[in-house]
């Protein structure tokens, strides 16, 4: 008498996480597998179907469909192996993880399992030993991520909506642009010539480089075409902004008014700028957040120039380099698009 296949039921939430287990390409392999079992199980395929599918004996279809059956997704999880006994005591591992979250002796930085174990040599611990209590507790010393203390801002999220509905909601009959300066990019040329790709090998580039200097630029992107004006400068300070937009001033229609997205770069806050801004009254600007830059849309623009233009480009002077990016600019005009905005300056997360 054939035994009965156990019944599975999903309901819509552990539905869609086993599909993604199961879509997923980076989870293991064993993971995927027992999500395809489960879920063709809710299915309503048999053992011996599931199994041909999925190429599996019907002993591990029986297996896994009956431990979801009994467990849910915690039955999908591997039983905890007994493996040898431990060879040090729980406060041997208190006193690797004591450690691991401590400043390091002067004049290093960081830990290494290695140093680790030298500071409880006492202990006999080893460097591996080390790395397996570390990885239990999911610590990695020799990891740092780097964050920004930034006062309270009462105005972040004011400012976070003003520019962001400048962008969704542009003001009829007027020019919305948004300059900042990207500065310091370097002119460097390689030493011997790259390859280029090949079928099964990727483009290859010499790692020694000679430097030619660097070159800075301003430049002003319009948030309704996606053109951009950009321009060389030798000083990024306030009397060479006032001379862009001085610049800008007199080439767009003087019956328009202009609304400007500005961060709070040295060159934008000065006195002589906001005197000059002032002088202006067709002038708008919406300020971005301290160290929010990323809400400027000109940003966007750099890091186009730098993946198309700087980061493997070869430039055997600064007008090398100068000349290509003004290049790149007049070639992107012709084709310009705007940017599809569609965050609007409010918190991704709540708080």
């Amino acid at each position: 008498m054939a035994v009965k296949a156990v019944t599975v039921v999903l309901d819509e939430q552990i539905r869609r996480r086993l599909s993604s287990t199961a879509r997923s390409a980076r989870a293991p392999a064993r993971d995927v597998l027992r999500a395809k079992i489960v879920l063709a199980a809710a299915d309503g395929l048999s053992n011996t179907r599931i199994a041909a599918g999925l190429q599996v004996g019907v002993d591990t279809i029986r297996k896994w469909r009956g431990r979801f059956a009994a467990a849910g997704l915690a039955g999908l999880s591997d039983d905890k192996r007994s493996g040898r006994p431990r060879r040090h005591s729980a406060e041997v591992r208190v006193q690797v993880i004591a450690v691991a979250t401590s400043a390091p002796p002067f004049p290093e930085s960081t830990w290494s399992h290695r140093r680790i174990a030298d500071r409880l040599a006492g202990t006999g611990i080893s460097p591996s030993q080390v790395g397996r209590i570390l990885a239990d507790c999911d610590l990695r010393p020799y990891r740092v991520r780097g964050w920004l203390t930034r006062k309270d801002d009462p105005m972040f999220w004011t400012r976070a909506r003003d520019v962001c509905d400048l962008y969704l909601n542009p003001p009829a009959d007027a020019v919305v642009l948004s300059i900042d300066e990207k500065t310091a990019i370097a002119a460097r040329s390689r030493k011997h010539p790259g390859r280029t790709a090949a079928p099964g090998r990727p483009a290859r580039q010499e790692f020694e480089y000679v430097r030619h200097g660097t070159v800075s630029i301003v430049a002003a992107l319009d948030v309704r075409t996606g053109q951009a004006i950009t321009e060389p400068i030798l000083r990024n300070d306030s009397v060479t902004f006032q001379r862009f937009l001085t610049m800008l001033d007199t080439s767009i229609d003087p019956a328009k008014q202009i609304h400007v997205v500005l961060d709070n770069g040295s060159s934008h806050v000065a006195k002589a700028t906001r005197a000059w801004l002032a002088a202006h009254p067709r002038w708008h600007v919406h300020w971005t957040p301290v160290h929010a830059s990323w809400l400027n849309q000109v940003e966007m623009y750099f890091s186009a120039l730098t993946r198309r233009v700087v980061r493997h480009g070869n430039f055997p002077s600064r007008e090398d380099l100068i000349t290509k990016i003004e290049t790149y600019v007049i070639e992107k005009n012709t084709t310009a698009k705007p940017y599809r905005w569609t965050y609007d300056g409010t918190p991704l997360k709540a708080a």
